[in-house]
């Protein structure tokens, strides 16, 4: 059993029984014989275990031959403050947002959104997380509470700000709205936990001058520009109503459609939308769950990475559980796509992982800190224990982690060279006391907003469908 005293010391000597390497014409994926040296928050040696314990001979290495060392997860869309509402939105048709999301949002003062957001956080961290994107939220505050909760979880996180300039009838002075997106672009230094990102909530709500400045200053400052594209019918028959155009062909037209841009779902795509972000450079973030609980569609991720378009998984807020997240990414190309066309493959296994992690990192402009198992990038990774019956035998561990991974094996989890969780618990603050008091405030909190709920709760569901309720 690992004690926390074990993974706490400044400098780590590590030699796990596998080690996830990054993908290189050579082979990398999970490797055997491999030792990892972690210092100052960062991986400061990683390669074949003989050769990095002889070079640090004053390092007793920590041998841990049943677990494999892994990055942590990106989740690369989520809502941070959605947290204390999750269990609304079980049964609702799409397009909750206009019904639950952002009455609850913009009702959340600052303690309740940051009590959201460390809850959201802890969530995260416990499902293997150790990044995750905020797409923005309505709470209409600064965004202080909310980088403060998450860095004291100890979660890295890409934080959004929405520039939406067209809420109401007219628009808004843009000039404000740029003047606060340039302060938020600079208020957060380089080496910390949060980096800064802007977002257009949809593309309807704002002007397509907005949308072409907020897209330039964010490829300016080598940051995501994101906002939910194609994701519900009703979403794209208003861009045709509105605009003539389908949302990305929208954004293509608005001059936001660029090497920054992350578009969340992009499920109801055509073959000239997916060329067009490919041409452009543009990103796609595939929230498989969030298309099983609430969506139109399944994003066509498989033809997408054939065709050339960057993609990152995320979970949309719905369940911060990574290797549940990679099972859907797999499961819903299969059902989706695979099965009608005879693909047993599906994408063959390693793409969600690779864009669960280094290649979400990339699509983030974060593949310089973080998202791989390689010397100078910020030491988060996860410990996983392999010894588990599902496990074994063992032939194809990626494979394997896609489809039998669970949450309950992850023994620690590392943000920036620091051990922050430890079987599934914070090991430097009271996660319990957290839990005790969002139960305590969430539900007069949730109840004070003008929230249309439509599917009754699974009990009464029942109920009414015996005629008795």
């Amino acid at each position: 059993m690992l004690a926390v005293a074990d993974l706490s010391a400044p400098r780590l000597l590590l030699r796990p029984g596998q080690v996830m390497l990054p993908p290189t014409a050579g082979g990398g994926g999970f490797t055997p014989g491999q030792a990892v040296l972690v210092e100052d928050g960062r991986f400061v040696a990683v390669g074949p275990a003989e050769a990095v314990c002889a070079a640090h001979p004053d390092l007793v290495p920590l041998d841990l031959p049943d677990h494999a060392l892994t990055p942590g997860f990106i989740d690369a869309h989520h809502h941070l403050t959605q947290a204390i509402g999750k269990s609304l939105a079980f049964g609702e048709p799409s397009e909750i947002f206009r019904r639950i999301w952002v009455p609850m949002e913009r009702h959340l003062g600052g303690e309740m959104a940051g009590l959201s957001a460390k809850l959201a956080a802890l969530e995260a961290l416990r499902g293997g997380f150790t990044t995750v994107v905020d797409a923005g939220t309505r709470h209409e505050g600064d965004l202080d509470p909310i980088a403060e909760a998450v860095e004291a979880a100890g979660l890295r996180t890409v934080l959004g700000l929405i520039c939406n300039d067209r809420v109401g009838e007219e628009p808004s002075d843009p000039a404000p709205i740029l003047a606060r997106a340039e302060r938020h672009l600079s208020r957060w230094p380089a080496g910390g936990l949060v980096h800064p990102s802007l977002a257009i909530s949809i593309p309807e709500v704002a002007t397509d001058a907005m949308l072409g400045r907020v897209a330039a200053l964010c490829l300016e400052a080598g940051v995501p520009f994101q906002t939910h594209a194609n994701e519900h019918l009703v979403a794209v028959e208003r861009s045709l109503v509105a605009h003539g155009l389908r949302p990305i062909e929208h954004l293509h037209r608005a001059g936001a459609l660029n090497s920054a841009a992350l578009l969340a779902h992009s499920t109801l795509v055509t073959p000239r939308e997916i060329a067009l972000l490919r041409d452009n450079g543009a990103a796609v973030t595939y929230c498989p769950v969030a298309s099983q609980w609430k969506g139109n569609a399944v994003a066509p991720a498989v033809l997408m990475l054939e065709l050339g378009v960057r993609l990152a998984l995320g979970t949309d807020a719905t369940r911060s559980d990574a290797f549940r997240l990679l099972d859907a990414a797999e499961a819903s190309q299969r059902l989706a796509y695979g099965i009608p066309q005879g693909d047993f493959s599906a994408g063959g296994g390693w793409p969600w992982m690779e864009h669960a992690t280094g290649a979400a990192a990339d699509v983030l402009g974060l593949g310089a800190v973080t998202g791989r198992i390689a010397e100078g990038l910020a030491a988060d990774f996860l410990l996983v224990d392999l010894a588990v019956p599902e496990l074994l035998p063992s032939r194809d561990l990626t494979w394997e982690l896609t489809r039998f991974g669970n949450r309950d094996q992850i023994e620690a989890v590392f943000v920036a060279g620091r051990l922050r969780l430890r079987k599934g618990w914070p090991v430097d603050w009271d996660a319990r006391a957290l839990m005790r008091e969002v139960a305590a405030r969430a539900e007069a909190s949730v109840a004070a907003s003008p929230i249309l709920k439509l599917h009754p709760t699974s009990q009464a569901h029942r109920l009414a469908r015996d005629g008795k309720g």
